[in-house]
């Protein structure tokens, strides 16, 4: 019974330290604890997410995975000092044990860090990114100068279903911090990561990109004063021609 407790402990006793940490975060270092906003107009949606639990495990995994990796490489490193220099083995061992878990430990909360500050918010003439502990990075890109929305996944995603949407641009979108990335072109590019809902996040956004365009700014909905002339307009133009023929 002791063996299945223990992971429910470690667990308790991790939650509790991230709290701790959360805390101090948002308290001292004034890591933003709300997803981000935009400015709407009257009439317009706005839809806020985070990723997916599955991205929570997919990291993880690959955290776990490259823990199983490092330990690996330091115990048959501590094994081979130990055959070497048996003393300096046995001195080294626990030092080594403690820089592991260490290192361990603020990975895990790492992973935690970065699921909980991701945050993506659409609109209907834009989308924003939020990632970051230290450093926030926030973008936002205009649905207008989007060129390009694709959707990408890998075995490892698909095993964990999510996906990535990525979101290019040719330049233009604005930006509070730093870009996901920017591409060759000059072009800015989003990344929306860990969700489980891409195909519909793609089709949300091409449905407001189109959308965007047909209004554009509002001049084509309303009738251009100069556009179009009537038998007065014409009358008037020759009254001129003849006046200008005369003299």
């Amino acid at each position: 019974m002791s063996e299945r407790r223990l992971p429910q402990q470690l667990e308790r006793v991790g939650r509790a330290i991230y709290r701790g940490v959360w805390v101090v975060l948002v308290d001292l270092f004034r890591v933003p604890d709300r997803p981000p906003t935009l400015p709407l107009a009257a009439g317009e949606t706005c839809e806020t997410f985070q990723p997916a639990p599955g991205f929570l495990r997919y990291l993880k995994f690959q955290f776990w995975l490259l823990l199983v990796l490092l330990g690996s490489a330091a115990v048959f490193t501590w094994a081979a000092i130990l055959l070497a220099a048996p003393l300096a083995g046995l001195l080294l061992a626990v030092p080594a044990a403690v820089v592991l878990v260490g290192v361990a430990l603020l990975a895990w909360l790492a992973i935690h860090l970065q699921f909980d500050t991701t945050w993506y918010v659409v609109t209907d003439r834009s989308l924003r990114i939020r990632r970051g502990i230290w450093v926030i990075h926030e973008t936002t890109i205009t649905f207008e100068n989007v060129q390009n929305v694709t959707v990408h996944q890998g075995p490892l995603e698909r095993f964990f279903g999510i996906a990535n949407v990525r979101v290019d641009t040719a330049g233009g979108g604005g930006s509070a911090g730093q870009h996901k990335g920017v591409d060759a072109a000059g072009g800015h590019r989003g990344l929306i990561e860990g969700i489980s809902h891409a195909q519909q996040v793609r089709d949300l956004i091409l449905a407001r990109m189109r959308r965007t365009r047909s209004a554009g700014l509002g001049d084509e909905r309303e009738p251009h004063p100069a556009a179009g002339w009537n038998d007065r307009h014409l009358a008037v133009l020759r009254e001129i021609r003849d006046l200008l023929a005369a003299g």
